[in-house]
């Protein structure tokens, strides 16, 4: 089932630079002027753009090249090293390492995700390892993606680097075949995973053996979420302290770090229905449990946009709040920041949902600095998420659905307010300018079917949210003044002010609807707030009014806190 799709132009500035991303659009037209257009203006010596398709199934997105024009990329010549370094991996042992496994996960993954196993599992378990081998053309081709890339890399031979890793590989299956014929990974039914902890203490191959015993204890269950269950409960069962518990947790961290670093597994695990943004808000309530719980009782908003965590997920979130694997916890606050930093929409089809999300993996996040990730990284990473949002195309879908430009306007300010970084809040703000300033803005507030009052209210609202936006002084006096000169337009049509003057109620109740207009309670600051101002002034003088209020002293003491903001009282 095709998702959504997006363009996405990528330009070189010279032939010997590498690719770098100029901007993601969802029009293809405007992906391919642009382009041209950069081309052509001098601004880059070669552009490409790109489609892709997002498989709502995978959550991964599917690349396909629309046009490429330009100087040719410049072939690097390989980096010679000295012979006497070798292959990356000499021994078995050395595809045991972290580095390692990554590397295998990549090149095998297809045929991992087909298998419902993770790296760890492949080099610990006998069945998988006799499947990868008995499939022959796999495994080939896995060797030649490792072999090609390094001989680039390094100027060794190719072929010299196949038949090692051929060899390498032949050693590294047979070992294991031989381990399970010899029955060296005893099984978990006849026997607790804490015996056979005990029973490995001091052997000098302990971490194979508890290897191939947990990895063992996944065969034949499919699906993430059943395998982080049967993780748990390994955990569970595991000695109570010591090196014994930590021959159990080991192993156990690292499926769990493989298991988590797979899209698809992570969506079955965290919930398949649920969008990029909502799986990372549940990733980050999963690792921070009691920092969300207390974020939710202060605001309960927050319960409907952060998925609830259950079962499996809430048993290691558990264990992650207690401090336990901490590997995993540092690897999932990387690829939540990660996902953040990187061009996938958080909420593809729904802009404004997108920034509600994006609000509350900010409080979220921001809740867990310190812990997790240190409160420069979060903000880097939000940073780099408000760039998305303020392009032509976000902002675009992101008004679309507006009835008036009031509506627009509002909808900018609360841009404005959700998007960090200087250059961000300039680009949102001028966004917001452009609304308030144009024509189409000013007309509609002026013929708009609404009263008047209500009308300057509403200006009022968007100057108070522009002010909490945190703009530069320019952009938010630019703004806030433009909001002011509407109003004074709006008022003027209807000569408010006047009509309270002249209105039959009692002195008190005049001044007092004069000052809130003037304080920018009930209307904006600027030519309203002026006239208004001006006008309880003469209300003032008024020998009558002075009497009025002289005869009912409490009416005074109502006005003092509005005459103090207007600056008329001390």
């Amino acid at each position: 089932m095709a998702g959504p799709v997006h363009y996405e132009i990528y330009v070189r500035k010279t032939p010997p630079s590498s690719w770098s991303l100029s901007m993601a659009t969802e029009d293809r037209k405007l992906a391919v002027e642009t382009a041209e257009d950069l081309l052509r203006d001098g601004q880059a010596c070669a552009v490409r753009v790109t489609k892709e398709t997002l498989d709502p199934d995978t959550m991964e997105f599917a690349s396909v090249t629309v046009l490429t024009r330009g100087a040719p990329e410049v072939k690097r010549k390989p980096k010679i090293q000295d012979d006497r370094t070798g292959p990356g991996c000499r021994g078995v042992q050395d595809l045991y390492t972290p580095h390692a496994r990554d590397l295998i996960g990549r090149v095998l993954e297809d045929w991992l995700t087909r298998q419902g196993a993770t790296t760890f599992e492949l080099l610990h378990r006998p069945d998988l390892a006799e499947r990868l081998e008995a499939s022959g053309v796999e495994l080939q081709h896995a060797i030649q993606k490792v072999a090609v890339p390094e001989a680039q890399a390094t100027g060794q031979v190719v072929h010299d680097l196949v038949r090692h890793y051929q060899r390498l590989s032949e050693q590294a299956i047979e070992r294991l075949l031989r381990a399970g014929r010899r029955g060296e990974f005893p099984g978990l039914a006849e026997r607790s995973v804490a015996d056979v902890a005990h029973r490995l203490s001091g052997s000098s191959d302990r971490a194979f053996i508890m290897g191939g015993v947990v990895a063992g204890a996944l065969k034949g269950l499919k699906g993430a979420r059943a395998r982080l269950d049967r993780l748990m409960d390994l955990c569970d069962r595991a000695p109570s302290e010591g090196p014994p518990r930590a021959l159990v947790f080991v192993p156990v961290e690292q499926i769990l770090c493989e298991l988590f670093g797979s899209r698809a597994s992570l969506a079955q695990i965290v919930g398949p229905a649920l969008d990029q943004g909502s799986s990372l808000a549940a990733v980050v309530r999963m690792v921070a449990p009691r920092e969300i719980a207390a974020l939710i009782a202060r605001d309960p908003k927050l319960a409907v946009l952060v998925p609830p965590v259950e079962g499996g997920p809430a048993r290691l979130g558990e264990r992650l709040a207690a401090g336990e694997f901490p590997l995993l916890a540092a690897s999932l606050a990387r690829m939540v920041v990660r996902e953040l930093m990187s061009q996938r929409r958080l909420r593809p089809g729904d802009a404004e949902g997108e920034i509600d999300i994006l609000r509350a993996l900010a409080m979220t996040l921001t809740a867990t600095a310190g812990r997790l990730l240190t409160l420069e990284e979060v903000q880097t990473a939000f940073s780099e998420r408000s760039k998305s949002l303020v392009t032509a195309d976000f902002v675009a879908a992101y008004v679309r659905g507006c009835p008036t430009a009031l509506r627009e306007a509002e909808r900018l300010a609360r841009l404005c307010e959700n998007v960090t970084g200087g250059a961000n809040k300039r680009s949102a703000a001028r966004w917001l300018d452009a609304c308030v300033t144009s024509l189409r803005f000013e007309t509609e507030m002026r013929t708009l079917n609404q009263t008047t009052g209500q009308k300057l209210m509403a200006l009022s609202g968007l100057q108070r949210a522009v002010g909490k936006a945190a703009l530069s002084d320019r952009d938010r006096d630019a703004i806030v003044t433009a909001l002011g000169l509407v109003g004074g337009s709006v008022e003027a049509d209807a000569k408010l002010t006047a009509q309270i003057v002249r209105a039959p109620a009692p002195a008190p109740q005049k001044l007092a609807a004069l000052l809130r207009l003037a304080a920018g309670e009930t209307g904006p600051t600027g030519p309203v707030a002026d006239r208004a101002k001006a006008e309880a002034i003469k209300l003032f003088r008024s020998p009558e009014v002075r009497a009025a209020l002289g005869a009912a002293p409490e009416a005074l003491q109502t006005l003092r806190p509005l005459m103090q903001a207007v600056g008329l009282a001390a």
